[in-house]
């Protein structure tokens, strides 16, 4: 497992356009629009591929700086986290790179917040290299807002990943109102399966509905016994009284069956975590799915009473697309 998979199994993108995250502001995007250096797709290189301003390249590139100063952009994030690090992928920009960068963070209301707004260097100066990519750690422990990349002097990033956990408030939500405590949005977040050949189980947690086949977990054809399963994590503890099983857009490879288990509690390495759920309380009993269709089940779900980690159990392989636990939280 790369740093970068072990990045998935530990923390969320807050950087990801489906949670509202957006790059707000740029000094110069000349060569290449500011959006894309958010993109959640990888980055790609298309030979003969030219716009009116130069060659297109997939990223965030300024152009050539002739005057003193440098280039910086802004991203906000969709809901306001606590960062444990950034990822920095120059992939396909080799004579373009920029040579450094330092990042910033604050916390702020404002869409671009400017100077006055508590901007705190989280990076020392980062030596950067062309088609590259690199994780930087960092050590702050306040929930923030936005992100502020600066390139010394300019050229082009491809993605910039931001990773860490959601910093929801859970005390200000009315322990009497149900909602769907697996959501992303809610810090909700995959934390393994045994599969992921076509897709993460970070996106089960995802907001709205699958917008395709792609926007999901689904495994390989499964050609041994057994099943498949993910494991994941609430955003914080609650009492399950609906469970939404999604299989959007997944018509000729849905699951036939699944149930689900659940624990209040569950430590150690993802694998070990896994391990440990085979054992879990059943919190609803093997049900019969259907292609492309939305299955809600109230009726079914055992009382567990709280419980802050599921396994979602697939019989025998194939693809979900959404899966949401609506609770009450537990203070």
């Amino acid at each position: 497992m790369s740093i970068f998979d072990d990045l998935r199994s530990q923390y969320v993108n807050l950087a990801q356009p489906r949670l509202g995250a957006e790059v707000v502001y740029a000094t110069d995007d000349f060569f290449a629009d500011k959006a894309r250096l958010i993109d959640p797709a990888a980055p790609v290189f298309i030979p003969g591929k030219y716009d009116d301003n130069g060659k297109w390249m997939d990223g965030w590139e300024s152009r050539r700086k002739r005057v003193p100063g440098h280039d910086w952009c802004v991203i906000r994030l969709g809901a306001a986290g606590l960062v444990a690090g950034f990822e920095i992928d120059t992939s396909h920009f080799t004579g373009n790179y920029p040579p450094g960068a330092e990042i910033e963070v604050c916390r702020s209301d404002e869409r671009v917040p400017g100077d006055d707004a508590g901007w705190i260097k989280v990076t020392g100066r980062l030596a950067l290299k062309g088609d590259d990519r690199i994780y930087v750690p960092i050590t702050h422990n306040t929930p923030v807002t936005h992100i502020r990349l600066h390139i010394f002097p300019d050229g082009g990033v491809a993605r910039l990943r931001v990773w860490g956990r959601i910093a929801k408030d859970w005390s200000a939500v009315d322990a009497d109102v149900a909602l769907d405590l697996l959501a992303m949005e809610h810090g909700g977040r995959g934390i393994i399966a045994n599969d992921e050949h076509y897709g993460s189980p970070e996106n089960l947690t995802a907001p709205g509905r699958g917008v395709n086949m792609g926007d999901g977990w689904e495994t390989r054809r499964r050609r041994e016994p057994g099943h498949d399963y993910a494991v994941l994590e609430l955003g914080t503890a609650g009492v399950i009284e609906e469970i939404t099983v999604d299989t959007a857009h997944f018509k000729g490879n849905y699951p036939d069956r699944c149930f689900i288990q659940a624990a209040p509690v569950a430590t150690g390495a993802p694998e070990e975590i896994a391990a440990a759920s085979e054992s879990w309380p059943v919190l609803l009993p093997e049900v019969k799915l259907a292609a492309d269709t939305v299955h809600v089940f109230r009726d079914e779900i055992a009382d567990l009473g709280s419980v802050r980690f599921v396994r979602l159990n697939i019989i025998p392989d194939g693809g979900v697309s959404r899966l949401r636990m609506v609770g009450r939280i537990v203070r």
